[in-house]
């Protein structure tokens, strides 16, 4: 077509000008690059709700994924151990907040210390020997080639904790690194288990005024999914001094029971009457837990959510962080979420699923010979 031919057509064009071929490839490789970013927001957006809609689908601390959970409880008495899986491995951090921990790796958990990801966390009964179980979840990673790599070998990081249980059934049985074998390799991404099992087998509550008056404990767990695919969930094995108290209503849920054993004393009236208390000995109790999130955190993030988780803690448990208490929070990011996290946000949801499964673990017991489940007091109400 002429020149003149395109005036007439369009009196407002000008001359045809001409575009240089290298900045035409530009302008067409800039056009490329546009459209696949926009494509890859819209299909990070899309896998980030897909994964929002996958974490709903499964409560607990599953919804977190890259986590797997599994549980072992021995049959000769009311004790067992409880692991959480990260086979990719997970950034963590820990705060210890009772006066009687018993506790395995947790200063590798440090920021300022070199290992950066853990694979595991064990949670057990059976007092400090309960640590060996750690033992057996170390076995069955390096079976499946997970740890950190040392070139000549990977080393598992396995951070644990564990509970005071012995006075409940035979204290010569008490979790082993078979134990924490079986568990590990139990371990799924499907619902947990909760109540009478696991770490929170032989787990008691309410243990203000001694033993002859607690109420069974167990282990209980939660979650909430946001809508831009954020996960925080929670995991936790209740044996804690005081009562488990409903955050939502105030009422106490299991905890020291009255002379008679049919009712609930509340140990937060009992302290301000000035009841007598027996003289406990330093940690018969403790509970443990593991905050998760699949946001991405730095140690010293992880460590910050820790802390706030235990806000949990207080609010779900009266008294916390006792003397007779070793109170400790693990927390984990697997980082499978693209956004990095924002820790405010992730700290302060992590308090509400901690307490959520305190409650949930008293809920979900059975109970013992002995010692009574929430539900059992709250028929007779």
């Amino acid at each position: 077509m002429s020149q003149s031919m395109l005036q007439r057509v369009s009196p407002r064009l000008g001359p045809p000008s001409r575009v240089p071929w290298r900045e035409m490839r530009r302008g067409v490789r800039l056009a490329v690059l546009v459209c696949a970013a926009t494509l890859g927001a819209a299909c990070d957006g899309a896998a980030q709700q897909a994964a929002g809609k996958a974490a709903a689908a499964v409560s607990g601390l599953t919804a977190v994924s890259g986590l797997k959970v599994g549980q072992f409880t021995l049959g000769e008495r009311p004790t067992g151990c409880t692991v959480i899986i990260a086979e990719k491995g997970a950034v963590a951090g820990v705060d210890v907040r009772g006066a009687a921990p018993g506790t395995r790796e947790t200063d590798l958990l440090d920021p300022v210390n070199l290992v950066p990801m853990v694979h595991a966390i064990v949670l057990a009964g059976g007092s400090a020997f309960g640590l060996d179980a750690a033992s057996g979840v170390m076995r069955w990673l390096e079976e499946h080639d997970i740890g950190f790599d040392v070139r000549v070998a990977k080393v598992p990081i396995v951070p644990a904790a564990i509970l005071f249980d012995l006075g409940v059934g035979n204290a010569k049985i008490r979790p082993t690194a078979d134990c924490g074998y079986k568990a590990a390799a139990a371990a799924t991404s499907g619902p947990v288990v909760e109540g009478d099992v696991g770490a929170g087998a032989g787990a008691t509550v309410g243990k203000l005024l001694g033993a002859g008056r607690a109420m069974k404990g167990g282990v209980g767990t939660a979650s909430i999914t946001l809508s831009d695919g954020l996960v925080v969930a929670a995991l936790v094995a209740v044996n804690a001094v005081g009562d488990v108290i409903d955050p939502n209503t105030g009422a106490v849920e299991a905890g020291v029971r009255t002379e008679d054993g049919k009712g609930l004393a509340d140990a937060r009236k009992l302290l301000r009457a000035g009841a007598t208390r027996p003289r406990g000995r330093v940690g018969e109790n403790t509970t443990i837990g593991v905050v998760a999130t699949n946001a991405r955190l730095t140690k010293a993030q992880a460590s910050k959510v820790a802390q706030m988780a235990h806000d949990g803690y207080a609010r779900a448990i009266a008294p916390v962080h006792t003397m007779n208490d070793g109170d400790t929070i693990f927390s984990l990011a697997t980082g499978t979420l693209a956004s990095a996290g924002d820790v405010t946000t992730i700290g302060a949801l992590a308090a509400d699923v901690m307490a959520e499964a305190i409650v949930r673990a008293v809920r979900a017991s059975k109970g013992l010979p002995g010692y009574p489940a929430a539900k059992d007091l709250q028929s007779k109400r």
